[in-house]
């Protein structure tokens, strides 16, 4: 039977042993700032970077026969949505919405310098034919790539405190005798695994609250949406996150082992989720795989809040998703974990 009293002593052991770790909980406030700075200094001056133009049309239509979009040095991005797309003219991340329909035309930032070239080079290929494109003018700030990584930052510096901060951790007591013990106590393997969760949840939330605290007063960066969204994201995607990490720990007794499997979920997660760079205008299939990650889902989330003002509805997917797959994870993690 389940006893709230047992898995609050849990927990309580649990707060204990973090916050004697100096060396541990201190990296972990440092580490995302020190990469917020490097990544601050690193972009903060004159983009380098190839055009972006986004098409709206469908692949074989008689907009793919544009010489326009033969131009060198342009990355031409197939869209479907073009509310999204527009707004993305706006923060600056297209330099260009084109949408060759019966009624063509084209959207272009008035602040933006790429889009006045761009617009320059679509008017070129037409040349000496008319414009055969109506011009659409919108207004938007630009987009600083520190603005736009802060949310893959934190969810990833959540990611492998989550991680590593259960998954290796009850291995280490597998190996220790420390679960050994517990077993002979009324503990059941169900209030351990939900004490290892919501302890972690609290060290998680404290810690990403005083990094991004911390990192704002540095660099200032853009918070547009609901607090409130951005909490319960945060908050669904550590719970997902630890229970994956649960998911490693049920059965393996060496610290190696286990380092070995987190490594391996955490990296392809960290490389695929849109954490540093957009996965828009990759290979299918990476998009395909970038999808299957929590990560992914939390870092859309956090970005689509802080960077285009999304609220509580705007997010409510994420949030049921990685909920729905924290509740399965841990119902497999009861099923599969031994005490030794």
């Amino acid at each position: 039977m389940f006893n709230s009293g047992r898995m609050m002593a849990v927990m309580k052991a649990r707060f204990r042993e973090f916050y004697r770790d100096t060396a541990s909980w201190s990296w972990n406030l440092i580490m995302p700032v020190l990469i917020i700075l490097g990544f601050a200094f690193i972009f903060s001056g004159d983009k380098n970077e190839l055009f972006k133009v986004a098409v709206l049309a469908a692949p074989g239509s008689a907009a793919y026969e544009m010489d326009f979009l033969d131009t060198k040095q342009v990355r031409f991005i197939d869209v479907s949505d073009r509310d999204a797309a527009i707004l993305k003219v706006q923060r600056h991340q297209y330099d260009m919405l084109i949408e060759p329909s019966a009624e063509p035309r084209y959207w272009i930032n008035q602040h933006s310098a790429n889009g006045y070239v761009v617009e320059k080079l679509l008017q070129a290929s037409a040349s000496p034919a008319p414009p055969l494109f109506k011009r659409q003018l919108v207004d938007g700030q630009d987009v600083r790539y520190v603005d736009w990584v802060m949310p893959g930052v934190l969810a990833m510096n959540m990611m492998f405190s989550c991680l590593w901060g259960v998954g290796w951790v009850v291995v280490r007591y597998r190996k220790n005798g420390v679960l050994r013990r517990l077993q002979a106590t009324p503990l059941t393997p169900l209030e351990f695994l939900t004490a290892q969760v919501i302890a972690r949840l609290i060290i998680i939330i404290v810690v990403t609250t005083m990094v991004f605290v911390g990192a704002d007063l540095v660099v200032d960066f853009t918070m547009r949406g609901s607090y409130l969204a951005l909490f319960l994201v945060f908050f669904s995607g550590a719970a997902c996150l630890t229970s994956m990490g649960l998911i490693v720990a049920t059965r393996l007794k060496t610290e190696e082992v286990a380092d070995g499997l987190l490594n391996l979920i955490s990296w392809p997660m960290m490389i695929f989720s849109g954490v540093w760079f957009s996965m828009e205008g990759t290979h299918p299939f990476a998009q395909t795989l970038s999808s299957l990650f929590p990560l992914t889902h939390l870092v859309e989330a956090a970005r689509r809040i802080m960077i285009d003002g999304a609220g509580l509805s705007g997010v409510a997917f994420e949030i049921g998703l990685l909920s729905g797959l924290t509740v399965l994870l841990l119902v497999v993690c009861a099923r599969l974990f031994r005490w030794s």
